[in-house]
């Protein structure tokens, strides 16, 4: 259930309360007793983490998948250079006339 912050216009005075939902917003400042408090607009409280952690059991697979692993055991990918055409074959070479004698 979320905290809700309410302001009185009449007095000034600005409260917090914890309320489910489902209910209908203040009507009535605690302090003065008048009508007209306002819901103001809060920015949450935010994610908070509590405990030891997490585990890899947390994020099992589904039955007969793989796992994955983490992101931060992995080695990176080995890059491979591209393929390269083959470049056609060349005529063998032609043999060298044979050099005169004296």
């Amino acid at each position: 259930m979320p905290t809700y912050e309410y302001a009185c216009p009449k007095c000034d005075h600005t409260f917090e309360h914890f309320q489910s939902m489902r209910d209908e917003p203040l009507k009535k400042c605690p302090k003065c007793k008048k009508a007209g408090v306002k819901r103001l607009i809060g920015g949450g409280a935010g994610l908070i983490f509590k405990g030891t952690g997490f585990y890899i059991t947390d994020y099992k697979t589904k039955r007969g998948t793989p796992d994955k692993p983490a992101g931060g055991d992995t080695k990176p990918a080995e890059s491979k250079p591209a393929a390269t055409p083959a470049a056609p074959a060349a005529a063998p070479a032609k043999p060298a006339p044979a050099a005169a004698t004296k």
